[in-house]
């Protein structure tokens, strides 16, 4: 199956029942998405599935074909990303395993938000958990991050 990854064209010919976090982190080396719970249930690994947040321990590869998959290495060539940038001003991360999954789900919420309020926040991020508890200063970024983009 042919497939888009990052802006790249990749062939896939394994097992299209494997998920997308097997693809990207060991075939691709793509180790920014993460494995939490592989249930779907923590959101350390969504990536975008055609600008859509996805869980990526669940989705299968089948999915995928003739789709683009972007990963927080795709977000920004340069990791300067507004959200990516206002995450680094507001020291959101602290053990840091959740973040990518973060600001993949936050850049959706913000693609389909431009000036998002505390509910709006909330309800998009309530399927990432943070252990770490930095909610307050995530809400806090993702705020930063929608006014550097407007």
């Amino acid at each position: 199956m042919k497939l888009k990854v990052n802006g790249k064209n990749h062939n896939f010919r394994g097992d299209p029942a494997m998920p997308i976090l097997w693809y990207l982190r060991d075939e691709l080396a793509l180790t920014g998405t993460k494995f939490g719970c592989g249930a779907a249930l923590c959101g350390a690994c969504t990536v975008h599935l055609d600008k859509q947040a996805v869980r990526a321990c669940i989705t299968p590869m089948s999915v995928a074909e003739g789709r683009a998959i972007t990963t927080i290495e795709g977000l920004s060539e340069n990791g300067d990303h507004p959200l990516q940038k206002a995450w680094a001003q507001h020291n959101v991360p602290q053990c840091g395993y959740c973040q990518s999954g973060q600001i993949m789900q936050a850049a959706v919420l913000l693609q389909n938000n431009s000036a998002p309020g505390d509910d709006d926040i909330d309800t998009a991020m309530a399927g990432n958990i943070c252990r770490c508890g930095t909610y307050t200063r995530i809400r806090a970024a993702i705020k930063t991050a929608a006014e550097a983009k407007s």
